[in-house]
């Protein structure tokens, strides 16, 4: 059994969300159905980037990590060619 820090990212709105969870599928979909209130307004999302841990403290620390400012830059960093793909297929 994994544990999954993953980010997703509003569809229609400006806004990223970094979490972890166990089923990253059912996840997903409670974002969707506005289940969570911290994403709730912002909805419908997409799974842009995940990550797979054995163990729930790795998860959990990672998860904080990619909060900080550092792990956005990293976060960023590793996301630009899927924000490059995004802004060349959108002209």
């Amino acid at each position: 059994m994994f544990f999954y820090v993953y980010v997703i990212e509003s569809i229609y709105q400006n806004y990223r969300y970094i979490g972890f969870t166990q089923n990253l599928q059912q996840r997903l979909k409670e974002h969707n159905q506005g289940k969570n209130f911290s994403t709730k307004a912002y909805k419908p999302y997409r799974l842009i980037y995940y990550e797979a841990c054995l163990y729930e403290n790795d998860a959990l620390r990672r998860e904080r990590y990619l909060k900080t400012s550092q792990g956005s830059r990293l976060l960023t960093q590793r996301l630009k060619e899927f924000y490059f793909a995004r802004k060349s297929t959108s002209r």
